[in-house]
């Protein structure tokens, strides 16, 4: 859900947010005063040795990643990324939050054998500017605009509206939505681990913040044929999730 561009430290405030429940809009100005800390940490997306590192892993110019930290995937969960795909040579990697992910998950792929990134994002603008983005590197992706509905039920505020979703995933990969809907929001992506192959990876990112690891607690009560592992490198910590059977 990030631009090429810097990103200001409050998030992109959105008609979704502002029609929230007065009972979302409470959790979320309680959870702000408790996960101030990560939020801080979040301005600081990695060093510039490890950016110049995930590049060169790419084939990438140093500059096709301009700017990281605040909203914006820091270089750990990049290059953890990367590391699934050279690993597993998906078929079918999906993002829920288009920007520095799409960039890097497309060009690990076209690296590693090819296959299909399938991108949604809740903002329209977003989707056309990194669709124009990896365009100028030689990348593709499908990518759509899925406006926000209400979500599924035993979840909170709302989630993506898709107009259409892969039968079979090999890599998903959580960015989004803004925990400033709900601290919970991103739980509601447990609604496409059915469609995960068995050995396909989940990675969440900023998983060490208190509302995902509430959700992490709630998916492996939910499902026992995942093995969920936080891994609490670069700033924000990233949840491992990988489907046993």
């Amino acid at each position: 859900m990030t631009t090429r561009h810097a990103t200001g430290f409050l998030p992109r405030s959105s008609a979704e947010a502002l029609a929230a429940r007065l009972s979302d809009r409470m959790t979320v100005m309680a959870f702000a005063l408790i996960q101030w800390p990560w939020l801080l940490r979040s301005l600081r997306g990695g060093s510039k040795a490890s950016k110049r590192a995930l590049m060169e892993r790419l084939d990438l110019p140093a500059d096709a990643l301009p700017s990281l930290g605040s909203w914006k995937a820091d270089t750990a969960l990049l290059h953890r990324i990367v590391d699934v795909i050279e690993r597993d040579r998906p078929a079918v990697v999906m993002e829920l939050g288009a920007g520095a992910t799409s960039l890097v998950a497309a060009a690990a792929l076209r690296r590693n054998g090819g296959g299909r990134l399938v991108s949604v994002d809740q903002h329209a603008d977003f989707v056309d500017a990194t669709r124009d983005w990896l365009a100028d590197y030689g990348l593709s992706a499908d990518m759509s605009h899925a406006p926000l509905a209400p979500a599924p039920a035993g979840w909170f505020a709302q989630w993506y509206a898709p107009r259409a979703l892969p039968d079979v995933i090999d890599l998903l990969v959580i960015d989004g939505p803004p925990w400033t809907l709900h601290p919970m929001v991103r739980g509601a992506a447990e609604t496409l681990f059915s469609r995960i192959r068995v050995g396909g990876t989940v990675l969440l990112d900023d998983a060490a913040r208190p509302g995902e690891r509430m959700i992490a607690a709630r998916w492996r009560q939910a499902w026992p044929n995942f093995e969920f592992t936080l891994m609490p490198d670069g700033t924000k910590g990233t949840l491992v999730g990988t489907r046993r059977s």
